[in-house]
């Protein structure tokens, strides 16, 4: 008689040779983009070290100082003007990462992803070593520190478009907002994690906060060149079926055969070669791109709420530092709360528009329900310690779910669009426009928080409600389109 099999085992042999590939590439990816935006988080905690309050720090006894106010700070940024200095440094980094991620989609679609990503990887790892060496070899010239900005942003470029159109290539439509917003916590798991290494320097040796993230940003690229796979062809895999009969309001259908597909006992998959539809092998232009139907207005939209989350990502542990007068480290660790509150407000997002099918209804209504909010937050977030983690938890979920549904599944939606034909080499590029507008966003919402909380607290916040009800107003059409879709549905 043949014992039973061990439970763990039993386990391992309920999933299919498919799913494990896909569960492998989707945790790869995740691990890839955290170590992005990990990397990314340390100058928003840095800041509150290059300038401090210095009437508050012991000075040592043996320090011969001249001025009393500024000696515990970083030259240059020990001036009255330190908050626009920080604005350049931050704009140094977004308008290069703008204006790069724009060309990124197109060298995206046509180099090996494994080789892009891995390649960019280790860039960023070496150019975010050297800001954390100016510490060591006491360089104090904003130059130095914004040319590395610079090349660090351009090389950040080569990660989002690349492990987007990785992960569309493996996943269809199904489930696509569930799976993609629970993928899409990596941005905000990067961001904390990104807090707390920076946090746990800070203090003591500022450096580190940049050189730690550094290394483990270079190390996950050298992950990549030998563990990602591309595609599920390259493994003998499933390709997941993207495109269906279906009538749109804007297009035909463009697939009339569908691939018959038989399994034998063993798993194994036949395909009929007279009934596949053969794909377009060539990269579409930019053009064509722009010309799917909602690109533009999520583009858009992303541009605006991208620049609400980008202040909050650049600027609020400053802020919490400033108004809630905590220092550097404390006001790191408190802002993962808003970043915590990304995780579950991403992951809402993606289950709401999944089962409702309204990806633009489900981003303006978050939208709209974030405006206020963030006008409570300034008004009572920093009262107690209660307010503050309330607060921070709900707006960060209002703020980030609709910025990480159009990242990832409208981006991967639109990137596999019908009127493309099954040109699976879109997704990159759609991808690329997509974040590389929201980018501007992104780049310009720090820099005007840079120029406008010298004027007090309260006129930025004004600035990222009126952005966020921007947001709103490009969405319009497309929320009249779905709510026009649902009606005709209803019996």
């Amino acid at each position: 008689m043949k014992s039973p099999l061990a439970p763990g085992i039993r386990l391992l042999t309920s999933f299919s040779r498919d799913g494990c590939y896909r569960g492998f590439i989707l945790f790869l990816t995740f691990l890839f983009y955290t170590a992005y935006h990990l990397s990314r988080k340390p100058i928003s905690i840095v800041k509150g070290e290059l300038h401090r309050n210095c009437s508050t720090v012991i000075r040592p006894a043996d320090l011969n100082i001249t001025n009393n106010e500024t000696w515990c700070d970083w030259a240059p940024f020990d001036q009255d003007n330190y908050q626009t200095l920080f604005g350049i440094l931050d704009n140094c980094f977004l308008v290069a990462y703008a204006i790069g991620m724009f060309f990124s989609g197109i060298f995206g679609e046509r180099l090996p992803l494994r080789y892009y990503l891995s390649f960019g990887m280790m860039m960023s790892g070496i150019f975010t070593c050297l800001f954390g060496l100016g510490f060591y070899l006491k360089i104090h010239s904003i130059y130095y520190y914004a040319v590395i900005q610079v090349f660090n942003g351009i090389m950040q470029t080569t990660g989002w478009p690349a492990v987007v159109a990785c992960v569309g290539n493996w996943f269809g439509k199904g489930k696509r907002g569930f799976i993609m917003g629970v993928w899409n916590s990596h941005t905000s798991v990067g961001n904390i994690l990104g807090s707390l290494i920076a946090g746990a320097f800070v203090s003591s040796a500022w450096g580190l906060s940049f050189i730690v993230p550094g290394l483990i940003i270079a190390s996950t690229g050298v992950l990549c060149f030998f563990f990602l796979v591309e595609k599920p062809e390259d493994v003998n895999c499933t390709t997941p079926h993207r495109h269906r009969e279906q009538k749109s309001s804007e297009t035909e259908p463009l697939l009339q055969n569908s691939s018959h597909i038989d399994r034998t006992a063993n798993g194994a998959i036949n395909v009929e070669p007279s009934e596949v539809t053969v794909e377009p092998t060539e990269a579409i232009s930019f053009c064509e791109a722009l010309s799917i139907p909602g690109v533009v207005e999520f583009s858009l939209c992303l541009l605006f709420a991208k620049l609400v989350s980008y202040t909050f990502l650049y600027w609020l542990p400053l802020y919490i530092s400033n108004v809630a007068h905590f220092d550097a480290k404390e006001a790191g660790d408190m802002s993962t709360l808003f970043d915590v509150g990304g995780i579950v407000g991403g992951i809402t997002a993606g289950l709401v528009s999944d089962y409702t099918g309204g990806r633009a209804t489900t981003c303006c209504f978050m939208l709209i329900a974030a405006a206020p909010m963030l006008f409570l937050y300034n008004y009572i977030g920093q009262r107690s310690i209660g307010a503050t983690v309330g607060m921070l938890l709900l707006c960060g979920g209002l703020v980030n779910g609709p910025y990480a549904l159009i990242t990832t599944a409208v981006s991967a939606d639109l990137g596999t669009h019908e009127s493309l034909r099954g040109n699976s080499r879109a997704l990159s590029t759609v991808t690329a426009i997509i974040d590389g507008t929201g980018s501007v966003g992104a780049a310009v919402g720090p820099l005007l928080a840079g120029l406008i909380s010298p004027t007090g607290w309260n006129n930025v916040f004004y600035m990222l409600i009126s952005a966020d009800l921007l947001a709103c107003l490009f969405l319009t059409r497309l929320v009249y389109k779905e709510a026009q879709g649902w009606c005709r549905r209803s019996p």
